[in-house]
C-alpha cells in the first residue's frame, strides 16, 4: 500500500532532504487533501511539534477532518497523544520518547498501551548508518533497528521504519534494510526513506510491507495513483 505523506513546518506543507535541507514547500493545503482522498491510510506529521519548535495543530485539526491520517511529531507524553486522537488521528506514531539512553524505555512503553491501547500506537524506528536515531535524528543510540523493533513489539501494533541515510534523495530505498526489520516482527510495517518508484512500492507491496512516499509524490516522479493489488499472505 502507499501511504502518502504529509510533512508541516511553518504552516506549509514541506519536503526536506535528510530531515534539515528545505527542497519543497507549499502553501496549496486544499489542492494536495484532493490529490490523496481515497487513500486509505496518510501519513501527517507535525516537523515543528517534532523539532520542538512549535506546533501546526490547527493544520493537523483540519486535515484530519478531511483524510484518514495517522500522526507524528512531538508526542512525548500520553496526554499529547490523547490530544493528538481528540484532533481525529487514527493512531499516533511515536518514536524518540520510545528510548531512553540506548534502552527501549519499558516504564513509558507499558504505560502508554495500557492506556491507549497497541492498535492505536505505531513506534517509529528511524535509523541511520546502522543504528537508531532519534531527536530529529541528531542522536544515534548504541542500538540496531532489529533490536528496537523486536523490543518494542509487546507494546506497538504497528512499526514504522525509516531509512534516515536515503530520506528525501529520491535515490531508492535499502530494501535488504526494511526486509530485516520486516523478520523482526510479528506486527504491520511501514517503510519509508527513499521509496521513489511503483515498482519500489510493489515490491514492499508484495512483502507486506506499505510504503510512505513523500518527496517522490510532491516533486512530480511518482503519481499518487492506485494502490497495487492485496498482497499475497506472507
Amino acid at each position: 500500500m502507499l501511504i502518502p505523506s504529509i510533512d508541516l513546518q511553518g504552516g506549509r506543507i514541506v519536503q526536506l532532504i535528510q530531515g534539515e535541507k528545505l527542497a519543497i514547500a507549499s502553501d496549496d493545503l486544499d489542492g494536495w487533501i484532493d490529490r490523496f482522498r481515497g487513500f486509505e491510510k496518510v501519513q501527517l506529521i507535525d516537523l515543528d511539534a517534532a523539532k520542538g519548535t512549535g506546533s501546526n495543530d490547527a493544520l493537523v485539526r483540519r486535515i484530519c477532518r478531511e483524510l484518514p491520517c495517522r500522526v507524528g511529531g512531538g508526542i512525548r507524553t500520553i496526554l499529547r497523544a490523547r490530544q493528538v486522537l481528540e484532533f481525529g488521528a487514527t493512531s499516533t506514531i511515536i518514536g524518540s520518547s520510545l528510548f531512553r539512553q540506548s534502552e527501549v524505555d519499558v516504564r513509558f512503553a507499558t504505560s502508554l498501551a495500557e492506556t491507549l491501547g497497541p492498535d492505536r500506537i505505531i513506534a517509529a524506528v528511524d535509523s541511520r548508518g546502522g543504528r537508531v536515531v532519534v531527536h530529529g535524528w541528531r542522536t544515534q543510540l548504541d542500538l540496531t533497528p532489529v533490536e528496537a523493533v523486536t523490543r518494542l513489539e509487546p507494546f506497538a501494533g504497528e512499526f514504522l521504519y525509516t531509512h534516515v541515510d536515503l530520506e528525501g534523495l529520491m535515490k531508492g530505498t535499502d530494501v535488504a534494510a526494511i526486509k530485516a526489520v520486516k523478520a523482526a516482527t510479528f506486527r504491520r510495517l511501514t517503510a519509508a526513506g527513499g521509496i521513489t518508484t511503483r515498482e519500489e512500492v510493489e515490491e514492499l507491496h508484495a512483502l507486506g510491507v506499505d510504503a510512505v512516499v513523500g518527496m517522490a509524490l510532491y516533486s512530480g516522479r511518482l503519481s499518487p495513483g492506485m494502490n497495487p493489488p492485496p498482497a499475497p499472505p506472507v
